[in-house]
């Protein structure tokens, strides 16, 4: 049996496995594809801690991973299939496989929403992003596409203001879903230029985004805007699937937490973005990830 074991491998998972790695629990980390998550996709992260001239986001995972095996983390790829954690024993179940642990970390992250069009996936970390937070100041004194019509779409179009020259707020209605107060200061601000009553068709570009095709939904109009960036914001799927029946979750369907990253079931946690919270971050979800390990291992200690 294994005193812990951690879902997911992105920068959460990785971190609650170096601290429960260092702690000497009986520890693996369960990943799916590579170990990375999301920051695979960030082609340059600028605002980590440490890195004053950025890094990219493969490097940055593969020193997270090297340090979490240094302490002796056990890392696997399979998929995690279910969990029962009905009772002190908990199981993660891999396909057939059966594994039996006293706690669980859960750090399956969320997916953006995707467009799915044509150049999305070819120029994601190229010009296409879901975060103006980590890429806006990329673009400064470019032009830029945001994607969206509710809160998120418009606040991420302000923040963008103050990198981009110029920000296209497309939405396909012909009013925004955000709140007023948003849509007020969207109005007020001359770098942002709404264009509503339309889609994209597709991203183009050689090896980045210069430009993004769009159609006007009235008039079937297509036309096309000159632009560096392409930010989508459509919404966020967390990845709790296999979780949905058995863990308090929130109206967006992610898990809900106290501070000290405990779930509604004693003895599982969960950290960084799959976590119902405000902000989705690489540095918040390593905090999120070292509580989550320090909480875990005082749970496992209580049941001595």
């Amino acid at each position: 049996m294994y005193d812990l074991i951690i879902i997911g491998g992105g920068p959460a998972g990785l971190t609650a496995g170096i601290y429960s790695a260092r702690a000497r629990l009986r520890v693996i980390l369960i990943e799916r594809f590579a170990p990375g998550g999301q920051v695979l996709t960030t082609d340059w992260v600028e605002n980590y801690p440490g890195f004053p001239d950025g890094i990219s986001g493969f490097e940055l995972i593969d020193r997270m991973r090297k340090q979490a095996e240094k302490f002796g983390l056990l890392i696997e790829n399979k998929e995690v299939t279910g969990i029962d954690i009905k009772s002190s024993e908990k199981v993660v179940f891999s396909g057939k496989e059966e594994l039996k642990t006293k706690a669980i970390i859960i750090a399956t992250g969320a997916t953006p929403r995707k467009i799915g069009i044509p150049g999305e996936e070819e120029f994601t970390g190229k010009g296409v992003s879901y975060c103006a937070t980590c890429d806006g100041p990329f673009y400064r004194g470019e032009e830029v596409v945001v994607i969206g019509g509710g809160d998120t779409a418009a606040e991420e179009s302000l923040f963008l203001t103050r990198f981009a020259n110029r920000v296209y707020l497309v939405h396909r209605r012909n009013e925004l879903r955000a709140i007023k107060l948003l849509q007020e200061r969207l109005f007020s601000d001359d770098k942002i230029e709404l264009v509503l009553d339309t889609i994209p068709i597709s991203i183009k570009g050689k090896d980045s985004v210069e430009a993004v095709e769009l159609k006007n939904v009235k008039t079937g109009k297509t036309f096309i805007k000159n632009v560096k960036g392409v930010f989508v914001f459509i919404g966020t799927k967390p990845n709790t699937e296999i979780f949905s029946e058995k863990l308090k979750l929130d109206e967006q369907g992610f898990i809900v937490t106290n501070n000290n990253m405990e779930t509604s079931v004693p003895g599982v946690f969960a950290a960084g973005d799959v976590r119902s919270k405000p902000l989705r971050q690489i540095s918040t979800a390593v905090g999120e990830g070292a509580a989550a390990a320090f909480s875990a291992e005082k749970y496992i200690e209580s049941l001595k």
